[in-house]
């Protein structure tokens, strides 16, 4: 398997390069726009053949480059269901497959963040989580219909019951991590694990957790928000 770690500094996103040298297959996760080239630029290089661009969620903070290189590439742009992007080419459910060449790329439902997330679980070894589950954090659940409750649910049932030594690659990080392990964030992430017993915080902890955050809006939520419900057709100005 070929994967690669890509990195918008502007809005701190990580894009994900996953790709079967032998079939020449590859799938992009989570794409920002301007990155477009870039990104077009190393999978020519490498000689694949892009098959699918596959979002976590809506995006808030950056705009998707899916539809571009949909236009350029002719690749299938894939949403979570229930996700608000009729344009897309396939709704993607929990517990569903894709398959890029050899690499099975599983579908988990990861709600909370917003009402249609999904992480994917990539060759069985390492989980690409979105703004679901970050490196010691977690994404927020004041808007886009986010949900504490349903959140916490989720990461505890469907992530945190993953191997260990599953490798966690997030959609962000602000502090320079690139990569942890379900092991890792089951003890040290605060949002989830209360630091001095070691222990799991409970589903009522987490949620008063998550209201008392207080955090500022997204710079981009108003234009990002329903241009990536356009597959990141940006609305020309009146």
């Amino acid at each position: 398997m070929l994967f690669r770690q890509l990195f918008d500094a502007e809005t701190s996103t990580y894009t994900y390069l996953v790709a079967d040298p032998n079939a020449r297959e590859a799938a992009l996760v989570d794409p920002v726009l301007e990155q477009v080239e870039r990104d077009l630029k190393l999978i020519r290089e490498l000689g694949l053949t892009l098959k699918y661009c596959l979002e976590t969620h809506v995006h808030a903070d950056h705009i998707t480059g899916t539809g571009k290189l949909r236009e350029l590439t002719g690749c299938q742009g894939v949403v979570p269901v229930q996700a608000k992007a009729q344009c897309a080419d396939h709704f993607i459910g929990h517990g569903e497959t894709l398959q890029v060449g050899s690499i099975t790329i599983e579908a988990i439902a990861t709600l909370g963040h917003t009402d249609s997330h999904m992480s994917y679980r990539v060759h069985g070894d390492r989980v690409l989580t979105g703004d679901s589950l970050l490196i010691r954090g977690c994404g927020r659940t004041d808007f886009q219909s986010g949900d504490p409750g349903l959140m916490y649910d989720h990461v505890t049932q469907h992530l945190f019951t993953l191997p260990d030594e599953t490798l966690v690659y997030p959609g962000h990080d602000y502090r320079g991590h690139t990569v942890s392990t379900i092991g890792e964030e089951k003890r040290w992430n605060p949002r989830f694990v209360d630091l001095q017993t070691g222990k799991l915080r409970s589903r009522e902890s987490f949620i008063a957790l998550m209201n008392s955050l207080n955090l500022p809006q997204p710079k981009k939520i108003q234009e990002a928000v329903p241009a990536n419900e356009q597959c990141g057709q940006v609305a020309a100005a009146v």
